[in-house]
């Protein structure tokens, strides 16, 4: 006895939708496939340019200070007398007989303040000392800024990560510098309580590193 017609029909129905179905799974899986290929494709590149940036970061790419690009091939001394934001300091360091010693092999860090951090200093203060008489201060408060070795930023985390949000630093002049995060900020903490912000970090040079301040540090004596 032969089924009914329609339910041939019914049943062939079926087996086309299922087809259709099916097909429609590989297509999805296909479109699928595609997106995730170039999603990682995507990933791969951000992941490469990351990379790059951070190897141009510890290798010492320029940065812009003062209106002026340092140049990493060049010694602190140099690129400071290029920045329009350090022609006080550049005059400070000449007056003081830093020159030659900041323009040596190193390496030094320096914590390196704007004109605006000297002009914030009480009147006559800087006038006072770049003063001939005045050379041995001088020089004791430039040397407060710079320390033996290279600490760029990475160092500085490192010290601020094993002593609980903040490390000590010893200056060539022989007293402690404070460095802190202050939320997403580092600051700089001199001997006598006045906290500076690092405003640009890790300006390499050939001979070591600087860090951009906003305030003049002053040593204990």
């Amino acid at each position: 006895m032969h089924a009914p017609r329609h339910t041939n029909c019914f049943g062939q129905l079926w087996i086309d939708l299922v087809i259709d179905f099916i097909r429609g799974l590989r297509v999805m899986e296909l479109y699928w496939r595609s997106v995730m290929k170039m999603l990682l494709t995507m990933l791969s590149v951000v992941a490469v340019t990351a990379g790059t940036a951070m190897a141009d970061e510890h290798e010492g790419k320029s940065k812009m200070v003062g209106g002026a690009e340092m140049m990493p091939s060049k010694t602190i001394v140099e690129n400071a007398s290029q920045s329009k934001d350090h022609t006080t300091l550049v005059a400070a360091v000449k007056a003081a007989g830093l020159v030659e010693t900041l323009s040596g092999d190193g390496p030094f860090t320096v914590f390196a303040p704007t004109n605006a951090a000297f002009e914030a200093l009480p009147d006559g203060t800087v006038d006072t000392l770049l003063k001939p008489e005045s050379k041995k201060k001088l020089a004791g408060i430039l040397t407060y800024h710079v320390l033996s070795g290279k600490f760029d930023a990475a160092v500085l985390m490192k010290g601020m990560k094993a002593g609980s949000g903040e490390t000590t630093v010893k200056t060539v002049a022989g007293d402690i510098l404070t460095v802190k995060m202050k939320g997403k900020k580092v600051t700089v903490t001199d001997a006598k309580g006045n906290v500076a912000n690092v405003t640009i970090a890790d300006v390499m040079q050939s001979n070591g590193v600087v860090h951009v301040i906003d305030k003049v540090l002053m040593p204990s004596r």
